[in-house]
Formats: structure tokens, sequence, C-alpha cells
């Protein structure tokens, strides 16, 4: 009834108020009289001039910048995720993708649609675009520095790190003194041209390095702490260098920039003094994602604009002011996780790609057209690589690292990625560097980035050893060792369940192991840790009801699929558990045959199903990541589809084969640990007649009677299956099942299926 009344009302509102406006509309004609109207008069078709508006639509400045950002983002996108697939961090890719959109590929070739797309006169709007996003993304640096780190192992930490940067300046300052004659741009000074060869040579990416790190799963080992420490160090020496490098080249001779450099240091001061412990007291107060509103939010936020302002109006960049905010934000863990969280998804996913492209636009590699040329790219990529490699090892060794651990020390911090092309913006921007040195500039730092992960390979492969995240407890001699891998805490929940169900009163003979890996891509250095904590927690909590002792593994990972069947192989696990929840196949074949569906199919077109011999992944209702991990594990692996599974007392374990005879230890193992009630099906009635099945099962009976039953029934009533907690099945069948849309699949509880 109240739905007619709407109807009825509806039509009336719109009849009203629209005979209302054509009365106005009427009337206001008669408003006319005595004005001249300009026709509007065309010799084009109506056609023709759709096409003309829509032409002038797309040369619309906000239409050019959205076509600019979408083209932007796919093309860094995908090279991005074609280097994480060979094993190099997505900021090199990105860089790629700049260069392949500029001049030096798409303009090369396409010049007319690298015209369209980048227009001379829009490049403006592109650049200041790219430059909030680096000041947000410097933001995230400042916040990412961990300077309890800092404080607690700073000695040697500095001399590294010091190391690291002076060696490799003064060779760019010696490189500069026999380039600058043919290279340094008319009108530029010597002294500011050699001082930018110098940063440029001793930069390091601290974001890059802290994935790789992470990636290679060697964070939490006192080589991980050193490298990251001496990372965090040279990032805050190497800014605090540029901004009086930069206060140098704006004021034009040394004596003059001292007092930009004087107010600079006046800054540093009053940001620490006053403004940090405002900001403390803020935090602490609104630490929390309930508590930190819009106007607290906005309170950092124009702490981060004001201090980027300050620093540009006094003459060292706004940049140096936005790392300077993030190093003074609050130091909970938790608080600055939350405002990464806020800063990071617009500002280093939209905006900060747009830096990449517009240096690619700026890069040209087609003037480096002699082969003299590419000598000189070579010997600044000599230099760089021998002044942050050698300084770094030769320091790291005197402190009193052993060779192995100097030289990976020494491969890391040659990483540069994209706080060098910051650095060669800035030079750029100033006048300081010319095009081709600028081009020569980025090759370095494509070169030096890239070669960082061969590096440690063959680092490794010298000294004959491979970094493992496996804890040695893992290797000792258990009987029974289970690794259960998890993307979400729920799912892990479940997974748990099971591995605690199948060796519950093992007695120390068994271990379970715990492993969340995270795309490094998505993981920013700082949180690695606090995010690591909060993702276990659940489970933790969850192995301390069930009385099971875990081991919890956490790795950031540039190739997921592969590093979990690495480390499971690596560890030689018995069993490998991965989930799949049910929400992500609604609306798929496997949504409905896990019971979204009442669909009823004739049993019979199973067993038909069984003749045939059908490839184990053709047609496969699984995704990319579980066939991998199944094509690629060593040990038996288990296939967890959750369905809000709870208790494992109820089990039912279909035997379509003589094959899935294996699936009976597992039954052992739940009746043994859990207590389950397991009902082995035998639909096909080949299990009947097979002897060793029938002997497995009575041995079973004789140690736990009551506790398993055969069946010979082909169809489950429903009643039966709403009792069931669990369905245990091996691949073969199951992929059978989904394949003929089998009757046993409607209204299943949770399934484990298992590859032997």
């Amino acid at each position: 009834m109240q739905k007619h009344k709407n109807s009825i009302f509806y039509v009336l509102l719109i009849a009203v108020f629209s005979a209302i406006i054509y009365w106005f509309l009427d009337k206001g004609k008669h408003l006319e009289h005595g004005r001249t109207i300009i026709e509007k008069t065309s010799d084009k078709t109506q056609w023709e001039e759709f096409i003309l508006s829509m032409q002038h639509s797309l040369q619309h400045p906000l239409a050019i910048l959205l076509a600019q950002i979408l083209t932007i983002i796919l093309v860094a996108r995908f090279f991005g995720w074609i280097c994480r697939k060979i094993g190099q961090p997505s900021v090199v890719g990105e860089i790629i993708a700049g260069i392949v959109l500029g001049p030096s590929l798409l303009g090369l070739y396409f010049p007319e649609f690298k015209e369209t797309i980048f227009p001379v006169a829009s490049l403006g709007n592109l650049q200041f675009l790219s430059q909030i996003g680096l000041i947000f993304f410097m933001f995230v640096i400042g916040m990412e520095l961990d300077l309890k780190v800092l404080r607690n192992k700073a000695h040697d930490a500095v001399v590294i790190s010091h190391a690291s940067i002076i060696f490799p300046f003064t060779l760019g300052i010696g490189l500069a003194y026999f380039m600058y004659d043919s290279f340094a741009p008319e009108g530029i000074e010597f002294l500011s041209f050699a001082l930018f060869c110098g940063i440029a040579m001793s930069i390091t990416a601290f974001p890059v390095l802290a994935r790789i790190v992470q990636e290679r799963g060697i964070h939490k080992t006192k080589l991980g702490s050193i490298v990251i420490t001496c990372a965090a160090a040279d990032d805050i020496t190497a800014w605090c260098i540029l901004a009086a490098v930069i206060a140098i080249v704006k004021a034009g001779s040394f004596v003059s920039s001292l007092y930009i450099i004087a107010m600079a240091v006046a800054y540093v001061f009053l940001m620490i003094i006053v403004v940090k412990p405002f900001l403390k007291r803020v935090g602490d107060l609104y630490s929390s994602r309930k508590t930190l509103s819009k106007p607290v939010v906005a309170i950092f936020f124009l702490t981060l604009i004001i201090s980027a302002y300050v620093t540009e109006v006094i003459g060292i960049h706004a940049l140096f002011g936005a790392f300077m905010a993030g190093v003074i934000m609050p130091e909970s863990a938790k608080f600055r996780s939350i405002f990464i969280e806020k800063v990071e998804d617009v500002a280093l996913i939209v905006l900060l790609p747009l830096f990449f492209v517009f240096t690619g636009l700026r890069t040209e590699i087609g003037l480096l057209d002699d082969p003299y040329l590419w000598k000189i790219t070579g010997l600044i990529i000599a230099v760089a690589v021998a002044g942050k490699f050698l300084g770094s090892t030769l320091a790291a060794k005197f402190v009193g690292q052993n060779w192995r651990d100097s030289l990976y020390i020494g491969a890391l911090m040659n990483t540069r990625g994209l706080m060098e092309l910051i650095v060669l913006n800035i030079g750029y921007e100033l006048g300081v560097l010319s095009p081709m040195i600028f081009t020569m500039m980025v090759i370095m730092a494509l070169v030096t980035t890239f070669m960082t992960g061969p590096a440690l390979d063959l680092i490794n492969f010298i000294f004959k050893t491979k970094n493992s995240i496996i804890p040695e407890t893992i290797s000792n001699k258990i009987k029974y060792k289970i690794l259960l891998s998890f993307a979400i805490p729920d799912r892990g929940i479940s997974l748990l369940k099971v591995a605690n169900s199948l060796v519950r009163k093992q007695n120390g003979n068994a271990i379970v192991t715990a492993m969340h890996l995270s795309s490094s891509n998505e993981l920013h250095g700082f949180d690695a840790s606090h995010y690591e904590q909060e993702v276990f927690k659940p489970i933790v909590n969850e192995a301390e009801n069930l009385d099971q002792k875990i081991i919890t593994l956490f790795k950031a990972s540039v190739d997921i699929d592969s590093d979990i069947t690495e480390i499971a192989n690596q560890g030689e696990f018995d069993l490998l558990l991965i989930g799949l929840g049910q929400s992500i196949f609604e609306g798929t074949l496997l949504g409905r045959v896990l019971g979204y569906t009442t669909r009823i199919i004739n049993p019979d077109r199973l067993i038909d199903k069984f003749t045939g011999k059908e490839g184990l992944f053709e047609n496969s209702p699984f995704d990319e990541r579980t066939r991998h991990i199944i094509a690629y594990s060593k040990m038996p692996v288990g296939i967890l589809v959750d369905k809000n599974l709870d208790e494992i007392d109820q089990v039912f374990m279909p035997l379509f084969s003589v094959e899935d005879r294996f699936l009976i230890e597992y039954a052992q193992k739940l009746i043994h640990n859990n207590g389950s009630q397991v009902t082995v099906l035998d639909p096909t009635g080949e299990i009947k007649n097979n002897s060793e099945i029938k002997e497995s099962i009575r041995a079973i009976e004789q140690i736990a009677p009551n506790h398993i039953t055969m069946s010979g029934e082909k169809t489950m009533t429903k009643e039966f299956l709403e009792k069931q907690d669990l369905m245990i099945i091996s691949l073969d069948s199951w992929k059978k099942l989904v394949d003929s849309q089998s009757v046993w699949l409607n209204n299943t509880p949770s399934v484990l299926i298992i590859k032997p």
C-alpha cells in the first residue's frame, strides 16, 4: 500500500513542478522584447557540431590532465608489475614507465600521440601535481624513520652511513672537475655543479632499501637492523647536506648562503623544540581511528603544508620541510600507521607516478647519440657504484662486520631509486644540471637500483649461504610439522583450528607454524613491525584458547606465490594449509557448487566423469595462486574452503576411488587428536572391495571404537549435511565434482581439499 502512495506522490510531484517550470519558461519569452538576441547559426550538421564539441572538451586542461593521470597510472602499474615478477622493486618499473612515455620512446616513435596526451602547455599542471605528490611522499618517508632505532644503534650506523656519503661525495666532486668544461650548463659556477654531482652520487633510497630488506626476510636479523639504521642516518644526513647545497646554489656564494643556512637551523630548532611537543600532546589525545577526527587531521596537514611553505620561502626546498614535518610527528607506531594510511593511498598511488613520468618527459636518451657520451654515462655509473658500494663496505668491515655482511651493506646502500630522482629534478629545475647530464644521471639511478637484487644474490652465491626466515626451532627433528599460510586473520583462525585438530595430542612431537606474507609494494617500512603484530594478534589469541603452541613467520614479499612454496619446501613441512574464502566464489561456478543454489544434479554424471582423463588444472576452479602452490609444493597441501568453520567434531570423507585411500591417515589424526566422528562414504562402490582401506578403517575402530563408520550412500540428505562440520576430499575428486556440478556439493559445510 505504501509503495502505491509513494508512486502517486512521485508522479504528482514531477507533474506539478514540470508545469510550473513550463509556465515560467513560456512567460519568460516575453522578457526578450527590446533585447538583441544573437541567433546561433551554423552551416555544419548536428553531427559535425557534436564532433567539434567533443574535440573542444578533449582539449580542455582538466580533460587533458585526467587523461594524463589515467595513462600514467596504467602504464606505471604495468611496468611495476613486470619488475615485481622479475624480482625488482616496483619503483624501477615506474621509472621505466616514465621514460617510455617521454621523448625517449613515445615521443620518438609516436610523436603525434605524445603531443596529444602530453602537450607542452599542459606540463605545468602535471609538474605541480607531481610536486604535491612528492611533498606527501617525503612526509611519509619522514614518518617511516624510527628515531629510537637511530638512538639505540647510532655509533656503528653513523660511521658506516657517513662513510657512505663522504666517499662518493668526494668522488662526485672529482668527477665534476673533469666534466665541468664539457657538460655544465652556461652560467653555472663550478661550486654549484660540483656540489650537485657530489650529492647525486651519495644519496641512498631509504624506502626502496627498507622494502628489499623486508622482502629478503632479514629485517629482524642483526644485519637487517644495521643496514636499516645506516639508511635512516644516511637519509637524514643527505637531506641536510642537500638543503645546504640548495641554499648555496640559490644564494650564489657560500658566504651569502650562510644566512639561508642559519634560518634553516632556526627553523629545525623551532620544529623540534616547539612544534614536536605540541603534536605529541595532540597525538596522545587522539591516537585511535575513532578519536582521529577531521579537525585533528587538519592540524597535522596544516603542519605539513606550513613546514613545506616555510622551507620553500627560506630557500631550501619544500621537500625538506615535508620531510621534517614527518620526522616530528608523534612517535606512536599506531598513530603513524593510521596517518600514513590516510596519506599514501592517494599520494603514492595517484600523485607519485606523475613524478616518475614527469622525470621521464625530461629524460631524453636520444641526446646520448655518440659512443663518447655513453662512455661518460658508464663512467658516472662506475663512480657512483665505487663510491657508495666501496665506501659502505669498507666502513662496515672497519667497525667489525664480516666480509659477507659488509658486502651486503654496501650493495644495499648503493640503492638509489626515487630519492636520486628527487635530487636530480631539483638540480634540473635550478638549472645546475643540463638535459644531457640529467639523462645520464637518471640512467645511473636505474642501473644502481636494478643491480641491488642480483648483487645480493651474487654475494650469497660467493659465500654459499642463503638467507632464510625459517626459525631454527622449525628445523629440529619434529615428527609432524604443519605450515599454515593465511591472507586475513579470520581465515588464519580457521586454518589454525584445522591444524590443531590434527596435532592436539602429539605432546611436543608436532609443531604448527602460522605464516603471513604481505606484498612489499603495499607495506611501508615504518609500519612493518606494527602491521606484523596486528595481523598475528587474533591468531596468537586463538592459539592460546586452543592451548596450541605456534611459531609465527612474517615476510614482505615481492612474489607471494613463489615465497609460500619456497618457504614450505625449505622448511620440509609435512603439511601446508592454505585458505579460500567462500565470498570470492559468489557468482562463479565454484560459488554455485558451494551451496549458493539448491540445484540438484544426477549423481551418475559424477561417476561417468571419473572415467575421463583430464589434466589436473584443465578448467581448474582454483585461482592462479592456489594452482601455483599446488604445482610447486613438495608436501601435501590442504586447501580450506571456509564456510564459517567452528568445531571439527563431525567430519565426512567421500572416497571416490582407491587413489583416495591416503585420506584415511587424516581421519586417523582427527580421531586420535580431536576425537572427531568421521563418516567414510563409498559412493562408487570401489572401496568396499579394497582390503587395504578396510584394514586401515578396522585398525582405527580397534583403537577408537564408534568414531569411524562407512556408508555406501550415493546421495547425502539435507539432515546429514546439517550435522557435519567439515568435508575432507582429495584434490582430484574435488576437481571432478566441480566439473560435473555434482549434487555432492550442494549445501556442503566447510571443505578441506587435500593434494597428496
